[in-house]
């Protein structure tokens, strides 16, 4: 058994803090004043958010509140929705980036899930994401080394096309020069850009 001081030491956590958290949970009645009122309010926030099909956000929650007479700040309102998990609808396109085609035909998974690595380029990760700005959708794609956990290549782009994760690729390949004794395997999803001709060559 190990002592509390040991192993806040390891979690780099203050021990008087770890006491003061482990008698709040003995006894809430020692807990803040905001604490109490959060507890009061987030009953209230769940059900007017489950009143209005659950599509109402921060503020629309917040002004329904102000409207039943309950004072409360759309931070505050915000704040405990985001502990509570809870999420207004959102409005506007999604973008989708895997397209998938069931016709063509894709590498083995040589992974299957278990995204571990014991060196360096043993193991990359390929994926984009994208943006909204004012100038349109902006997409970026990015190469990950699984052990390092750091990206190694990466490039942005305003369109989906093969070009711009291959540059990832190739900045990747730049920079970690990975030598072929590596065995190094590169790990995408079936995006039809990844499943292209072109980078399936490459």
């Amino acid at each position: 058994m190990y002592g509390v001081e040991p192993i806040c030491k390891v979690l780099q956590i203050a021990p008087p803090y770890y006491r003061r958290y482990a008698a709040q949970m003995r006894n809430p009645a020692m807990r803040c004043a905001r604490a109490h009122r959060d507890d009061a309010l987030m009953p209230d926030i769940q059900r007017v958010w489950r009143a209005n099909m659950q599509v109402y956000g921060a503020d629309k929650v917040w002004k329904q509140l102000n409207r039943e007479g309950i004072p409360i700040a759309r931070c505050t309102v915000e704040r405990l929705m985001r502990h509570l998990g809870l999420r207004g609808a959102r409005r506007g396109k999604v973008e989708r980036t895997t397209v998938g085609d069931a016709n063509t035909p894709c590498p083995l998974d040589r992974v299957n899930r278990q995204f571990k690595a014991d060196r360096p380029n043993q193991l990359w990760v390929s994926d984009f994401t994208y943006v909204s700005t004012w100038q349109g959708w902006q997409y970026v794609a990015f190469v990950i080394d699984v052990y390092a956990r750091r990206i190694v290549g990466w490039r942005q782009s305003s369109s989906m096309r093969t070009d711009f994760v291959l540059d990832a690729l190739e900045q990747a390949l730049c920079d970690r020069q990975p030598e072929r004794t590596d065995a190094l395997i590169h790990h995408s999803d079936r995006g039809s850009q990844y499943v292209s001709i072109q980078y399936s060559e490459r």
